[in-house]
């Protein structure tokens, strides 16, 4: 089986090795006078794309976003990711591990929760400025490499990212989820994309969570409007998509990744609630395996409501691909976490 290619902040490329947990260049370091294109690939660290100026796209689990200015695109670590940037962007690539910050701290962990799901926050050049002075700071303190200037870069991390979050506007009414249950959403919505090849059953994640099933559902409910079950089946979804468009592999290996014996059953459940088979999916398509030759537009309105265009060229080839406008609907939706963090 191939396994979608993994990139590590430790043998990342950078202009610095401080640290195997943290890192921050200037987008103009990274393109070097060239265009950049990255094939899709997965990160083990969180990522931070910060644009001043500049043209592109960044692609996060398929839902793809025309580069802006003033605007910063997030990942989480285990996303499917395509990046694409031209000559004469300019900002900055944060790249780092949670273990880099104070994540024992409860709202430490808050703030990285929600930092990590914001993927896109698009802000006026004012507020932008704020936020992009502590990256200057970040980035001159871990130039100077002076004795204890982790210490530093890490404080002004932290502060960076609290900034940011408290900046980003609600994703969702804050009298939906207060409190505890907004807490309790953002803990089950982190175990279910880290335990989900392995945990399917509504019961699991509330004996793990120390909840009813009951109480599980209400909560995902009132943040997400979906109930824990159907948050399971989309995580499914999409990790199979992932395989099936970043991979080679065969539909029963997608299966097994998944922690299904019978692939006829997953093939089942694919369909059941994408309209396609695994396979038909992938035929769709009419992409290499790595996607590199694959451009995102928007199909229409609303959240998931892309496909992907013909004619985009890698920086290696120039073939075409195209795919069919009602696989547009199937791509994964994204699932805002709710509320600011107090």
């Amino acid at each position: 089986m191939k396994e979608i290619p993994f990139r590590s902040l430790a043998t990342a490329p950078t202009s610095l090795r401080l640290s195997d947990e943290f890192d921050i260049r200037s987008i103009e370091q990274v393109l070097g006078g060239k265009d950049v294109v990255q094939a899709l690939h997965r990160h083990d660290h969180y990522f931070l794309l910060v644009l001043t100026i500049g043209t592109g796209m960044h692609e996060c689990d398929f839902r793809p976003h025309a580069l802006e200015p003033h605007t910063i695109y997030s990942m989480r670590p285990g996303q499917v990711h395509r990046l694409e940037l031209k000559v004469g962007s300019t900002g900055y690539i944060l790249q780092f591990k949670a273990d880099f910050l104070a994540t024992s701290e409860h709202g430490a962990r808050l703030v990285l929760r929600r930092a990590g799901h914001m993927e896109v926050f698009r802000t006026d050049a004012e507020r932008y400025g704020e936020l992009v002075m502590l990256l200057d700071r970040i980035a001159r303190t871990y130039a100077a490499q002076q004795e204890g200037c982790l210490h530093i870069v890490r404080a002004y991390l932290s502060a960076f990212l609290a900034d940011l979050v408290l900046q980003a506007p609600s994703p969702m009414p804050e009298s939906s989820t207060k409190g505890y249950a907004q807490e309790r959403l953002e803990e089950l919505l982190e175990l279910i994309e880290t335990h989900v090849h392995a945990m399917k059953e509504v019961g699991a994640y509330a004996e793990r969570m120390h909840l009813s099933t009951f109480q599980l559902n209400a909560i995902a409910k009132a943040g997400t409007g979906r109930t824990c079950s159907e948050l399971i089946t989309d995580q499914i979804v999409l990790e199979a998509k992932r395989y099936l468009l970043a991979t080679s592999d065969q539909v029963n290996q997608v299966a097994d990744r998944l922690g299904y014996e019978d692939p006829s059953y997953f093939i089942r459940f694919f369909k059941k609630h994408t309209g396609h088979t695994p396979e038909g999916f992938r035929q769709k398509c009419e992409i290499s395996p790595d996607r590199s030759r694959v451009r995102p537009i928007p199909l229409g309105r609303g959240r998931g409501c892309f496909a992907l265009a013909n004619n985009a060229t890698h920086e290696n080839e120039n073939e075409t691909a195209g795919v069919p406008e009602d696989l547009g609907r199937h791509l994964p939706l994204h699932y805002p976490l709710p509320g600011p963090v107090r």
